[in-house]
């Protein structure tokens, strides 16, 4: 498995990465689907405080827990359980922050997380209180870096310019080209985006497409995504749909992995698989580009 920096960090990920919202809540597979990704190559796990009420932190502390070394563990904060009732909500404070860390390391049976991610963000945050939350933590030895997960370019911007994150988590795919539209001004800072969502919910994998009238996806409607599906497929026919997402995510070095789920073993394989292949050229990206829209961001908080 090919590897890549995260930013400026000494971290060096695998092209492809583990997102662990998808293992689900038994125990047994959970932990055969981590063994199998690390058996894989992947050294890169991400999970977050939310999934399964900790529960998916758990899972993933007891799979790595002879070989913490070999692993470049990921996990987010700031989203807060309600007492005592359903949901949550948002909370970046100082104080909160440093308790989810806690948390977090307990669940995770581990003394430090290598990358902690702040798990949303708006403009209107304490965001000069967050900042100085994560790089106390830092100081304290409790994480080795710190970046976030978000899509709201206000709330980007800031980090960029006050912070010393080294990665932006996103969803990006074919069909989700949106992040394309602050590529340079990312990579100006030196810092790596992590790609959630490459398969845009099984829409970019070999999986038979089922129109359904009323079905989208952002603002693709089902006739234009059964049409522009083709139209991938004819860029590079030789190529799986799993091959050609995971290949067009990668070919721009700022993004440092994709992070499919894998909810079964064979998912896994196929998207190491898929890491693993032939780079796309330089005229068949150009292709895929002009077969697919660029959507970009509304300037929300």
């Amino acid at each position: 498995m090919r590897k890549r920096q995260l930013g400026q960090s000494d971290l060096f990920v695998s092209e492809i990465g583990l997102g662990c919202m998808s293992l689900g809540t038994e125990e047994k597979q959970a932990l055969s689907l981590v063994d199998e990704a690390i058996d894989l190559d992947i050294n890169y796990l991400d999970t977050a405080d939310l999934y399964d009420f900790g529960l998916n932190e758990e899972f993933v502390g007891k799979a790595i827990k002879h070989r913490r070394e070999d692993i470049i563990l990921a996990t987010k904060g700031g989203n807060r359980w309600n007492e005592g009732e359903e949901g949550w909500h948002w909370d970046p404070s100082k104080a909160y922050i440093k308790e989810a860390v806690k948390k977090s390391l307990k669940r995770l049976n581990t003394d430090y997380i290598d990358l902690y991610q702040l798990h949303g963000g708006t403009i209107n945050d304490n965001i000069d209180e967050t900042i100085e939350a994560f790089e106390e933590l830092k100081k304290e030895g409790v994480i080795r870096y710190y970046g976030i997960s978000s899509i709201r370019p206000n709330v980007i911007k800031q980090y960029l310019e006050k912070s010393s994150i080294i990665s932006i988590m996103m969803q990006y795919s074919l069909l989700d080209r949106r992040p394309e539209e602050w590529f340079s001004l990312i990579k100006e800072h030196n810092v790596s985006i992590i790609a959630r969502g490459p398969l845009a919910k099984g829409l970019l994998t070999e999986k038979t497409f089922v129109k359904e009238e009323g079905k989208s996806y952002l603002s693709y409607t089902a006739s234009e995504i059964e049409a522009v599906r083709k139209e991938i497929k004819a860029c590079d026919p030789s190529r799986s749909f799993t091959e050609t997402a995971v290949q067009y995510c990668l070919h721009n070095d700022i993004v440092a992995a994709v992070i499919p789920g894998a909810s079964k073993i064979s998912q896994l394989k196929e998207n190491c698989s898929a890491a693993g292949s032939n780079r796309l050229t330089e005229e068949v990206y150009t292709k895929l580009q002009q077969a697919t829209k660029q959507d970009i961001y509304e300037q929300h908080r």
